[in-house]
This record gives C-alpha cells, structure tokens and sequence, in this order.
C-alpha cells in the first residue's frame, strides 16, 4: 500500500491512471487500510501528491464519508499533539540561530520563523491560547523588529530581535524540561470528544488469508486522557487508545521524525519472517523477527507501536551501574584520561587508547543483566539462547539492508524472553557509512558486551550457526528480497535518504560555531549567539555526554530535506533526481553483491595480487561470508572510528 501511495502523483500519465484506479478500488473493499496511508499525503509540500489524494479521499466519501472524516480529524490532532506549539518554536528558534548566527543568512532566518509568526493568530486548543498568551507580545514585537530590518538594514533593528527570541527561547527551554505528562483536554480537546469512532484503532487492520478476508476490525472507542511525556531530546508521547474490542493499545507518538521508512523496514522483515518461518532448518528454532506497527501520520510525525517489557541496552546497562555505583561512561573518561583529543588521533593512536579503556574495564555488564533478572538457570539459558539468536538474526538482516547507527539506545531487550529488538531505522543502505563525520566501518554491531552475553563459546556456537542459516535463506532467496529493497530505494517518499547533507556549519546541533561566526558583529550579538549555543547545549544534555556527539535522526532528517527539498515537485529540483538515480542504482548493486556474496570483491582480488579470477574465484560462500562480516563488526580498528556515542567500547 505504501508504495502504490507514493506514486499517486507520477509524471507517467498511464501509471498515475492505474494507481488511482487501484487505490479506488481497494478504497471501496477496504477503506480501513487505505485510510490511514492516504492522509499523510494530505500534509505533502508536493502540490500534485496532495492533489491527488484529495482526489481519492473525495471517491471514498461517496461510500465511506463518516470514515474519511474521522481519519483527518485524529490524523490532524495526533500531529497537534506530537508537536506543541512551544515545541515547534522551540525548534525553530534554534534553527534559525544558526542559520543568523552561524552562516548569516538572515532569509533562510527570516523564512523559518515566518510560518510560525503566521500560525500564532490561529490558537485552537487551550495549550496554544496559553502559549499566546505567554509569549504572543513578545513574539510580535520580534518580528516588528525583523521587518524594521528589512527596511532599514539596521543591524540594531535585528539584534533587538534577537534579544526577544532569545528571552523566549528560554523560558520555553525552562517549560520543556518540565514537560512530563499532557492532559488531553489542554492539548486536543476535539481528540477526547471523539467517541465510539468507525475509524479503526491505528495498526491493527490486518488481511488474513486463513480466513478468507479480514479479521474483525477494532474500532477506537476513546483515547486516554492523559499522556505521558518519554524523557529524551525529542520528547515522545506515550499514548493509549481503548479499543471497542474492550483492550487497550498503546503507542509511542513521536514527532520530529519521519517514519515512512521504518513502516518500510517492518515490510521487510515480514517478508524475512515468512522466508525464515518456511524454511525447514530455520523453522524449528524461532528466528523472526520482532515486529511492530508504524503509523506515518506526516513526514513529521507518527505512530509506533508500544512493545512491551522491553529496556533499552543503554537503561539497562546504565541501572546496572548507577546500583553499583560504576560511572556510566567510565570507558570514555578512561579514554580520555589517555588522550583528551582523541577524536583528532591517527587511526594507530585511536587503537591504543581504545584498547586501553577495555583493559581496564570487564564489560560483563549485559552478561550480568541476563543473570541477574533471571529466576533460575534454566530461565537464564532459554533467554540467552533466545537473545544470540535474534541478535544473529538481525545481524545478517540488517547487514543486508545496509542498517546503521546501532548505538545501545537503538537497541531493547525483551525481559520475559530474552530477545533483541531493534528500533530507529532511519540509517539504512548504508548511509552511516558515507556519511561525512565518523563513517560507520562495521557491518553491525558485535560489541564486546553483546559477545559476553552469549554462551562460553562466544560467537563460536548458536551465534555462528544462526548467522549462516539466516544467510543462506537471505541468499536462496536473494530475488524476493531484491524485488522489495529495489522498490524502498525508488521509493519517492524515502529515497531522499540516500543522498548526503550538506555539513552544518558549526557541525551539529549545538551551534559550536556561533559566536566565532558572527565575531566582527556587534558585541551584543556576539553574546546572544553565545547564550543560543549554551542553551542548544544545555538542551541537548538530557542524556549522557556519550549521546551528544553525532546529530539526532530529526536534525539529519531537517537538513536532508531542507537541503534537497525532497518532496517539492521534479521541475523545481533539477539536480536531485539525477543524482538520486545514481546513488540507488550503486545501492541496488551493493545490495544484490551481498546476496550473492560479491560483497568483498575487491579484498579478495587484492589478496590474488590484484587478479581477477573470475566469478567462480570471487564468489564467497556463506560460512566465509559470515566469517568476514564477523572479523569487520570486531576489529577494534574499526570500532575505535565510531562517534563516542555509539559507545563502541560497550
């Protein structure tokens, strides 16, 4: 559904014709699974994509109109409730310091913040009339000062500007922090009134061939009332609807991102998941993958559904310690305590001090975990079984789709049974390892912790085993799994991330350049864009300093888009598609090497001394392919080159 969406504005008039009249009619037989998909293409920034789902939800009326209502009216308010508006200026108001600050571009300012000024005047819900209330007068005479700047060229006008946005910049810094549970009837009161809706609980219309069409579709009844606000950067929401079924379901509402690639990952592990499951070796150990529902809302905001008894590595490792007292990043002050500028060392230097600090540290931290929450030795080896078989699992997967940023926050461990399951996919095909600052050098992560936790053998035994099997089913078939992934890297609506960013100019998101930037400018400047990196900064702590060292998913994302304007029409992006078709078909090539184990030619013609011997030569097979992935996922050569963050030393 997904990808017959994304091509409801093709330029290929025949092809627009057919889609239409297919999504037409799968609207008539199921509107529940058409729905949902097709209001997202309602917030696109794409005139004719928006056109064209118009169009369809109009034919949908004619047959299902309470329906299509209801979709816009929760659609519409769960993106209100994602973001707040002290949020969205939050955001802005950041963005637009470094674009003033940092590369002096008082348009691209003038334009972020623009939009924003605009919508102050339509406060609907009671947070947005406090909001008003709070920071309206303030944010006028900012843009007062802004447009006097526009006609006087005054550098004082701007500065008078920046005086107020910093003011209020701050005193939303101030409530964010504070931010830990929204009352319903505050932030969307039209979302509490809705009651008894025709429209399905988000995730869980499902096809079922068994049954020969659908399984009973749960409507919502009414949401909770409250929400519960995650501790992290961006701020998730823990959301609960109650379905007329009498269950409850739970979501994480998460904005900032978005999710329409991670729907497109869950596809693929279905289609895994059915490959593993009808194997006849690897369908009697239960290696599929956890699965979950991804609800895209907008490119800015949507739906993920909650699993339960799950932590994080990183809480989990983190609880550990804080009960025994042990520093949390005590491998990264070690390293340190060596080296101060260690990311500035050559790549001999960086292995030293690396292993320096897992010298001096056991990493028995998971191994311990996995005890010590275990009731009794029989648990603990049914969960340890279960746990390096899924962390195999997704091993050999995940390199295949080329996933990346695999830090210990991106992966959870289910407490009842022992499984990994991973999250955040929004780095795949490799882009983690092109990127421009800390290249990703592993295939996955294969870390010491993740090791000590397997049995006395390490990887040599289930992990091993797991790994070839998988492979080999990913191999057998390597067309099934090529057709989906040749269609996610032409995906329209996710292929924008192939291509890299333009760098930030003071690097990431903590404006570190800002006061060098502007340093000829007024004295005053120079300290309000101090203050605004102080308080990026400051913002940006939330977690431990190992997290603060690469750019967030939602900041990589803002600049891809901002940069290529991946969702404008083709006439107004000349330059991408062409560099796009580029890029997807060396990722189609990449992909299609790996399933049929050319992946490490060019190592293998430099160990003939640069011979090509032939296919027969350079072909691997799946015990040495696995062999190689493992020695790249644990070389501390290349472990030594991750992003502090990614806290390789776990």
């Amino acid at each position: 559904m997904p990808q017959l969406i994304a091509r409801v504005n093709s330029y290929v008039t025949p092809i627009q014709k057919l889609v239409h009249k297919l999504l037409g009619k799968i609207g008539k037989v199921h509107p529940q699974a058409l729905i949902y998909p097709l209001t997202v293409c309602t917030y696109s920034q794409s005139t004719s994509r928006k056109k064209s789902a118009q169009l369809l939800l109009n034919q949908m009326r004619a047959h299902s109109a309470v329906l299509v209502e209801q979709a816009l009216l929760v659609s519409h308010e769960l993106i209100r409730v994602a973001i707040l508006w002290n949020e969205l200026w939050h955001e802005a108001l950041e963005e637009a310091s470094r674009l003033f600050f940092g590369e002096k571009d008082v348009e691209g300012m003038i334009k972020t913040l623009k939009p924003l000024h605009a919508m102050m005047d339509k406060a609907e819900t009671l947070s947005e009339v406090g909001f008003q209330q709070a920071f309206g007068r303030d944010l006028q005479e900012a843009l007062e000062w802004c447009k006097k700047f526009k006609e006087s060229g005054k550098e004082s006008d701007m500065n008078q500007a920046w005086d107020l946005y910093y003011y209020v910049f701050r005193r939303i810094s101030k409530q964010l922090h504070h931010m830990i549970k929204l009352e319903l009837q505050y932030v969307s009161p039209k979302l509490m009134d809705a009651y008894h809706l025709d429209l399905a609980v988000p995730g869980t219309y499902r096809l079922d061939s068994r049954l020969g069409g659908v399984t009973p579709v749960v409507q919502i009844a009414q949401s909770a009332r409250q929400l519960k606000v995650i501790t992290s950067k961006q701020r998730p929401r823990k959301l609960k609807m109650f379905g007329l079924d009498g269950n409850e379901y739970q979501f994480l509402l998460k904005g900032h991102e978005d999710l329409r690639q991670d729907e497109r990952v869950m596809q693929l592990f279905g289609l895994v998941n059915t490959m593993l499951r009808n194997d006849p070796e690897t369908s009697t150990r239960d290696l599929t993958i956890k699965r979950y529902s991804v609800i895209p809302l907008s490119s800015n905001a949507g739906l993920i559904g909650w699993v339960d008894n799950c932590d994080t590595l990183h809480a989990l490792i983190k609880d550990y310690r804080e009960s025994r007292n042990v520093l949390l990043n005590i491998e990264h002050r070690l390293m340190l305590q060596m080296a101060t500028d260690y990311d500035n060392l050559a790549l001999m230097q960086k292995i030293e001090v690396f292993e320096y600090a897992l010298e001096n540290t056991t990493g028995q931290d998971l191994y311990k975990v996995l005890w010590l929450k275990s009731r009794n030795s029989e648990v603990w080896l049914d969960r340890r079984t279960n746990y390096t078989r899924s962390l195999a699992t997704m091993s050999m997967v995940g390199y295949i789709l080329g996933l990346g940023d695999r830090h210990p926050s991106n992966l959870m461990l289910e407490k009842l049974t022992g499984k990994i399951v991973h999250i955040d996919f929004g780095d795949c095909f490799e882009v983690a390892m092109h990127r421009d600052k800390f290249p990703e050098k592993i295939p996955f992560r294969l870390t010491r912790m993740l090791i000590n936790a397997m049995e006395v053998c390490g990887i040599e035994g289930t992990f091993r085993s797991t790994c070839e099997s998988v492979m080999r089913v990913l191999r057998d078939n390597k067309d099934s799994v090529m057709a989906m992934l040749e269609a996610f890297v032409h995906d329209p609506l996710i292929n924008w991330r192939l291509l890299e960013t333009t760098p930030v100019t003071n690097g990431n998101h903590h404006g570190g350049n800002h006061g060098n930037a502007h340093h000829h400018h007024h004295h005053q400047a120079q300290n309000q864009a101090k203050m605004m990196q102080d308080m990026n900064h400051q913002d940006g702590g939330a977690m431990d300093d190992s997290h603060n060292k690469h750019p967030s998913r939602s900041i990589r994302e803002r600049e891809l888009k901002k940069n290529l304007k991946n969702e404008s029409d083709d006439e107004e992006n000349d330059i991408a598609p062409n560099t796009l078709n580029k890029r997807a078909l060396n990722v189609i090539h990449r992909i299609s090497n790996k399933l049929n184990g050319r992946d490490f030619d060019v190592e293998l013609m430099m160990e003939r001394g640069g011979e090509d011997g032939g296919d027969d030569i350079r072909v691997l097979d799946v015990p040495d392919q696995v062999q190689r992935l493992i020695e790249q996922a644990t070389s501390n050569a290349n472990l030594c080159q991750c992003y502090v963050g990614w806290c390789a030393f776990w």
